[in-house]
């Protein structure tokens, strides 16, 4: 795979995001929790399409030049935000699924007005493949806009938590949504950031750890947003840096956590979406200050729900 020219995201880019985002959508709630004192969940599950990958669709789509079309490849939350973007914008968009990607959530992303292609059993092909069509490709994770429209949930934060130092955990596949909360982290002093990845998908960590992109095993998990390697050249991991701690969960902590969100707050969760619920509740999180956990999705089939939250 060839490695694209793509420039890490600046403070501008998260104005510009926020100023997009910010018009499009409601800040999503927070609840409080008993995981921590005067701990704090992020439901970006209230979100139109469920999940937070919306907001990276939204900057992404807005900063094409005009009449230039965008493709993409997703696992399937990335896809429903840029449907939600194409529906708003009228923007031509291309969406690259894997022939494993969520039932559930390509369902979904069939009925906006968009061009669905399914391509590959994994999403590395996806992409491999979204990367040969015509167009402008708007990574899920490498673009110095999806990025900047990750981080407006710290925009969010900044009102809903408080001034203090904040402890935020958030999931990690591409790792997107972390480095856009780096990038938010640049402008408030005292965040400390948590990334929680699959334990059978390292590739951010690996990539932090070595300094480049790097390629990892990758291994079978429910939580279908968090597995994939890296693209060559990917810019998270350098935008993230050491500033992050990375730490990583197994399926069982995932379904683990996802019972718990059910049982103590009647949330529905997708499996990534509840990594950092799982981590917490592993006591894998060092805290300081306030506590923050995104709490990512909610995209997911009834039968794979109910029987990740079966009890053993």
């Amino acid at each position: 795979m060839n490695v694209r020219d793509v420039r890490p995201p600046d403070l501008d880019d998260l104005d510009r995001a926020w100023r997009t985002v910010s018009a499009a959508l409601a800040p999503t709630p927070v609840a409080p929790t008993a995981l921590a004192p005067d701990a704090l969940l992020k439901l970006e599950t209230f979100q139109p399409m469920g999940a937070f990958k919306v907001r990276g669709a939204l900057a992404a789509v807005a900063a094409l030049p005009d009449g230039v079309p965008a493709v993409t490849a997703s696992a399937g939350n990335h896809g429903l935000g840029m449907g939600h973007a194409a529906a708003r914008s009228g923007a031509d968009v291309t969406v690259v699924v894997s022939t494993r990607a969520s039932r559930a959530k390509v369902e979904k992303i069939g009925a906006f007005p968009v061009r669905l292609v399914r391509h590959g059993t994994t999403y590395d092909e996806a992409e491999a493949y979204a990367r040969t069509l015509p167009g402008h490709y708007v990574s899920p994770y490498n673009d110095p806009a999806v990025i900047a429209g990750q981080g407006t949930i710290g925009r969010e934060l900044d009102e809903q938590a408080g001034d203090g130092p904040l402890t935020v955990v958030a999931p990690v596949g591409g790792g997107g949504l972390l480095a856009g909360l780096a990038l938010w982290a640049r402008e408030r002093d005292g965040v400390r950031l948590v990334g929680v990845e699959s334990a059978v998908s390292r590739g951010v960590s690996a990539s932090v750890e070595a300094g480049r992109v790097v390629a990892v095993e990758v291994g079978d998990t429910f939580a279908d947003g968090l597995p994939g390697n890296l693209e060559p050249g990917c810019v998270t991991p350098s935008v993230i840096g050491r500033d992050a701690v990375l730490t990583a969960v197994d399926d069982d902590r995932i379904r683990a956590a996802m019972r718990w969100l059910f049982r103590e707050h009647g949330l529905v969760a997708e499996g990534a979406g509840a990594a950092g619920i799982a981590a917490v509740l592993a006591g894998a999180v060092e805290v300081t200050g306030r506590l923050v956990v995104v709490v990512s999705g909610r995209n997911i089939t009834v039968p794979t729900f109910t029987a990740a939250i079966a009890e053993d």
